[in-house]
C-alpha cells in the first residue's frame, strides 16, 4: 500500500484539514476577545504559535491511532476487517463542513456587521456622520477636482475685518473639505499665500491643485459685500463668480452658498446628505470665527517665538471665547490643549520656565487637558477625527492599556487630512512606521506647506532606514526657525547615518544660526566619530550654560553611549508627573534604539507593558558608542 493511500485510509488529510479550519476560527475568536479586553499583542501571537505547534501533533495522532468503539487504539493493533476509519472519515467530513459554516458565518459577521458599530452617516443626525470612516472615501478624480481656497482679502479697515475675512475663508474651506469627491488644500498651506501677489498658476503648482478660489470681503456697518470666484489654474478661466450684498447677520448663508456653488461648478453632485455634511462643518456665529482666527494667529506665533507658554495662554482666551459662542467648534478644543500639554511636558523635563509650578497647578493643567480632549471627542465632526482624538486622549493622559490595539484602529481610519498630533511617537519606533509615514504623506498632499508633516516624514524615513529621503525631506528644516532643538536634528542624523560627517560639519558651521543648536549637533558628530570624551565635553559646556533639560541630556547621553548618564536623566523624567510622554518623545527623536534601560524608569516600564507596544526599538542610525 502506497504512503499516500495509507494517509487517506487513516484520515490524516481529513484530520489535518479539520484542524486547520478549526484553528483559524479559534484564532479569529481570540483576536476579537483580546481586542475587546485590551490584551497585549503577545497574547494573540502565543495562541497562534500554540495552534501551529499543535498541527504536527494532531497529524501524528491521526497516523498512529484509530478511534474504535472500544476506545483509542494503536492503528497496528486494529483488525482491518473491524476498522471503523470509513465511518470516522464521514464524521470528520461532517465536522469540517460544520466548522466551515461557522467560519463563513464569522467572516460575514465580521465583514458586514461588526464594521457597522461605528456611527453611520445620517441626514437627520449630522453630528454622527462619518464620511471619512474606512471605505467611505470615494475614488473620484482628485486631480481634476482639487482646489485651494486662498484667504479672502479684507477691503475694509475695521479692527477685526481681517480676522473676519480669514474666518469666512476657513468656513468655506471646511465646507468643501467635507466632500469626499474633492481634494481641498488645508488651511496652513492655503493661508501661507496671504498678502502675496502671485500668479494663480504658480500658487496652484506649489499646492498641486487644479483650481483656485479667491475673494474679497468688505464690511460697512451692518452691511456686507462678499465677492468670490473659482479659477481654473491651467488657463486662468473663471468657472464661477458671484457678489453678495447682504446683512452682516447672513454670513452663514453666504459661506454655505459659496461652497455649494463651487462644488457644483466642479461637477460634484450635491444631494441632501452632502449639503447637510457641508453645513455641519460651519460656524454660524461671525464673532466666534473672528475669535478663533485671533487664537490661531497667537498659537502659530507661540510656536515660532520664545517664551512659548505666555503666548499660548493668550491664544487660549480667544479659543475660550470661540467655544463660548460656538460650543461645537471642535478645532478650538484641540488648539486649547496645547498650553496644558506643553506645560506638563516642560515640567516633566525640568524646564526652569515652569519650575515654580506646584501640585495644584499641575492638577489643574491635567484637568483642563482632560476636559478639552473629552470635548474634542464629543464635538468631532466625523469618525476619523473622533478616532484621532481618542488616540491622543489615551496617549497624553497615560491610559496605555491596549494602546497598541488603539494604534491599529487609528491607523485604519481613512482621512487624508486628519492625522493625530502625537501619532508619530507611538508608531515609528514600535514597528508601525510604514503605516505612519503613509498617513504623513497623505497629510503632506493635503497640506503641502505644513512644516510638521515634512519634519516627521524626515524622522520617519530615518526609522525606515531611507536615509536619502530623510536628507531630502529634512534639508529645508535648517532654513526655518523652531523653538525645539529636536526638530532640527533629523538632517544631521541622516547625514551621519550615511557617513557624510564632513557634510554635517559644514552645515553646522555655516547654516545653523543658533549657537546651542550647533553645539548639540557637534556633540552628535563627535558621537558618530566615536569620540565619547569630546561628545561629553560639548554636552557639559552646553548644559552648564543653559542648565539643560532632562530630555536633551538623555538623548545626547544615549547617542554617545553613556548608559549611566542616560539612565540618570531618564529616571529624573520618569519620577515626575507626565514623564511618560517626554520619554516617548525621546525614543522617537533619538533614533538610537532604547535610549535608557526600563529598570531606570519603572513608571514608564509598567505603562509600556500594558500598552502592548514592542520593546526595544532598533538603533537604526547605528551610533557606534551605544552598545546596548
Amino acid at each position: 500500500m502506497s504512503f499516500f493511500t495509507e494517509l487517506k485510509r487513516r484520515n490524516v488529510v481529513r484530520v489535518g484539514a479539520a484542524y486547520v479550519v478549526l484553528g483559524w476560527v479559534l484564532a479569529q475568536v481570540a483576536e476579537f476577545a483580546f481586542d475587546t479586553f485590551g490584551a497585549p499583542d503577545w497574547a494573540l501571537k502565543t495562541v497562534v504559535i500554540v495552534l501551529l505547534l499543535g498541527l504536527p501533533l494532531v497529524l501524528f495522532f491521526a497516523w498512529a491511532f484509530e478511534l474504535t468503539p472500544e476506545g483509542i487504539k494503536r492503528d497496528e493493533d486494529v483488525d482491518r476487517s473491524q476498522s471503523t476509519v470509513t465511518q470516522s472519515g464521514r464524521k470528520i467530513d461532517r465536522a469540517i463542513i460544520a466548522v466551515l459554516l461557522v467560519a463563513v458565518g464569522w467572516f460575514a459577521w465580521d465583514r458586514f456587521y461588526a464594521g457597522s458599530d461605528e456611527p453611520t452617516a445620517s441626514p437627520t443626525d449630522p453630528a454622527t456622520a462619518e464620511p471619512d470612516a474606512p471605505g467611505a472615501k470615494e475614488s473620484a478624480s482628485v486631480t481634476e477636482k482639487s482646489v485651494a481656497v486662498l484667504p479672502f482679502v479684507a477691503m475694509s479697515s475695521g479692527p477685526d475685518d481681517g480676522y473676519f475675512a480669514d474666518g469666512l475663508t476657513e468656513e468655506i474651506l471646511n465646507s468643501l473639505a467635507r466632500l469626499p469627491e474633492l481634494l481641498v488644500t488645508a488651511r496652513t498651506s492655503a493661508f501661507s499665500f496671504k498678502g502675496k501677489d502671485l500668479p494663480v498658476q504658480e500658487i496652484a503648482a506649489t499646492l498641486n491643485v487644479e483650481h483656485i478660489v479667491e475673494g474679497s470681503v468688505r464690511r460697512s456697518g451692518d452691511r456686507l459685500r462678499v465677492t468670490a470666484q473659482l479659477i481654473r489654474a491651467e488657463d486662468g478661466f473663471h468657472l464661477w463668480s458671484e457678489t453678495y450684498d447682504r446683512d452682516a447677520g447672513d454670513t452663514f448663508t453666504i459661506q454655505t452658498d459659496i461652497a455649494e456653488k463651487i462644488a457644483l461648478a466642479l461637477d460634484v453632485v450635491l444631494d441632501d446628505e452632502r449639503r447637510e455634511r457641508m453645513a455641519t462643518s460651519n460656524v454660524r456665529n461671525p464673532e466666534a470665527f473672528v475669535a478663533f482666527q485671533k487664537g490661531i494667529e497667537l498659537h502659530h506665533r507661540a510656536h515660532r517665538d520664545l517664551p512659548q507658554l505666555p503666548t499660548l495662554a493668550e491664544a487660549n482666551k480667544y479659543f475660550e471665547r470661540a467655544v463660548e459662542l460656538e460650543p461645537g467648534l471642535y478645532s478650538a478644543y484641540l488648539f486649547h490643549t496645547d498650553l496644558y500639554t506643553h506645560t506638563l511636558i516642560d515640567f516633566a523635563t525640568g524646564d526652569p520656565g515652569v519650575a515654580d509650578l506646584d501640585e495644584q497647578d499641575l492638577s489643574e493643567a491635567r484637568r483642563a487637558l482632560e476636559a478639552d480632549l473629552e470635548a474634542g471627542i464629543r464635538t468631532a465632526p466625523d469618525w476619523a477625527r473622533r478616532t484621532n482624538t481618542e488616540f491622543d486622549q489615551a496617549l497624553l493622559l497615560g491610559n496605555w492599556r491596549g494602546l497598541a490595539n488603539l494604534t491599529d484602529r487609528m491607523l485604519e481610519r481613512n482621512d487624508d487630512c486628519a492625522v493625530p498630533e502625537w501619532q508619530q511617537i507611538a508608531t515609528f519606533a514600535f514597528g508601525r512606521g510604514a503605516e505612519a509615514i503613509r498617513d504623513l504623506e497623505a497629510l503632506a498632499a493635503c497640506d503641502p506647506l505644513l512644516g510638521r508633516s515634512r519634519r516627521h516624514i524626515a524622522t520617519g524615513a530615518i526609522w525606515l532606514k531611507d536615509f536619502d529621503r530623510a536628507i531630502k525631506e529634512a534639508r529645508p528644516v535648517i532654513a526655518e526657525e523652531f523653538q525645539l532643538p529636536m526638530l532640527e536634528v533629523p538632517y544631521i542624523d541622516a547625514l551621519l547615518a550615511t557617513g557624510r560627517i564632513t557634510d554635517a560639519q559644514k552645515v553646522i558651521d555655516t547654516e545653523m544660526r543658533d549657537a546651542a543648536d550647533a553645539q548639540r549637533s557637534l556633540a552628535l558628530v563627535a558621537s558618530m566619530k566615536g569620540d565619547a570624551a569630546g561628545a561629553r565635553s560639548i554636552a557639559a559646556e552646553l548644559f552648564s550654560a543653559s542648565d539643560g533639560f532632562g530630555n536633551e541630556r538623555l538623548m545626547l547621553a544615549a547617542r554617545r553611549g553613556d548608559r549611566d548618564a542616560a539612565n540618570e536623566a531618564a529616571a529624573f523624567i520618569d519620577s515626575r508627573p507626565f514623564g511618560y510622554l517626554p520619554l516617548l518623545q525621546v525614543i522617537y527623536f533619538c533614533v538610537c534604539g532604547a535610549p535608557f534601560d526600563l529598570e531606570a524608569t519603572p513608571t514608564f516600564a509598567a505603562m509600556l507593558d500594558e500598552s502592548g507596544l514592542p520593546w526595544p526599538p532598533e538603533n537604526v542610525v547605528g551610533w557606534p558608542l551605544k552598545d546596548w
